[in-house]
């Protein structure tokens, strides 16, 4: 769906239309779909990724009528389904966490000049990262979640989630601390 001059639909001028005419929420699924997988993919597992990100559209094509551009755009308003979605499944989430934790390190390339240095320290840090997002609190893992894998900005964030911009600024905070001691510890054991 474009405008009349030609250019994509602000999500504003989306909304005002899928109330109208419901078939234009597939255009709310195009643009967004992807981003919200990838979310929900990084939260939990390709399988429930799958499950969840159609589910997010599901609840979001039921409250359409309930979404305010006023309040902020179409992305945050999805991500903030996605999280509430995701928050039924913590024990899923938990139990995905616990068992990264407990998988040994890959070992390291040999003699692969072309690997990327990168890439090994990131999975040798894969099951520590896990282990500290097990101990953040689930305020504090959505927040930083939805930075690292929604690439939502902290005002996005406050919008998702329903809080204030200083209570995204602070569970950040906090969450980056603890995730920064842990690659302290590594650096420290390794």
């Amino acid at each position: 769906m474009t405008a009349d001059v030609g250019e994509p639909l602000t999500d504003t001028e989306l909304a005002v239309q899928f109330r109208r005419d419901p078939e234009l929420f597939t255009a709310v699924y195009n643009r967004y779909f992807r981003d919200i997988y990838r979310y929900v993919a990084g939260r939990l597992d390709a399988q429930a990724a799958d499950d969840l990100a159609a589910e997010t559209f599901l609840v979001a094509f039921g409250r359409r009528d309930q979404f305010d551009p006023q309040r902020g755009s179409l992305r945050p308003w999805l991500f903030g389904i996605a999280t509430n979605l995701v928050a039924r499944h913590r024990r899923r989430e938990a139990r995905h966490f616990r068992a990264l934790a407990r998988t040994a390190p890959d070992p390291p390339a040999e003699g692969h000049e072309n690997r990327v240095l990168d890439a090994v320290t990131a999975r040798r840090l894969r099951p520590q990262l896990a282990r500290v997002l097990m101990t953040l609190t689930p305020g504090e893992r959505d927040v930083l979640l939805l930075v690292a894998l929604g690439q939502l900005s902290h005002e996005g964030i406050a919008e998702a989630l329903g809080i204030s911009y200083g209570t995204v600024c602070s569970r950040l905070s906090r969450a980056r601390k603890k995730l920064q001691n842990a690659i302290d510890q590594e650096a420290v054991n390794g």
